[in-house]
């Protein structure tokens, strides 16, 4: 009876089993080819901020201050050198965070590239 048993369970359909396969090929190729597709949107913006500046300019132009503020000081005072001459005169004076420039850039970069490769086996 034990020997029925045993010969059951070796037969019955919920045993798995392993069978050895063995390849008929002898020699072969793959060849694969891969496309990549890539898309970049860029947007750059430029700002460009400017320093303090109190600059003057000019002919026949003094300039006398009693503190060493410069010119935008209050006692800042500006006088001709020689009267009855022609004389000119320019002040510039410019905050440190005012905008200079501002540059805007906008870019699309579209790029594809391909790859293809080839494989040889043999046994």
């Amino acid at each position: 009876m034990k020997k029925w048993l045993l010969l059951l369970a070796l037969f019955s359909p919920s045993v798995a089993r392993a069978e050895l396969v063995t390849p008929q090929f002898t020699q072969g190729s793959m060849n694969s080819t891969t496309t990549t597709v890539q898309e970049i949107v860029e947007d750059i913006t430029i700002t460009k901020y400017g320093s303090v500046l109190n600059t003057w300019d000019g002919n026949n132009i003094t300039h006398t201050s009693a503190s060493s503020g410069g010119i935008v000081d209050s006692d800042s005072i500006f006088t001709i050198h020689t009267v009855g001459d022609p004389f000119t005169l320019e002040v510039t004076t410019r905050a440190a965070t005012q905008v200079l420039e501002t540059q805007v850039i906008e870019r699309e970069i579209d790029t594809t590239s391909t790859t293809v490769s080839l494989s040889v086996f043999s046994q």
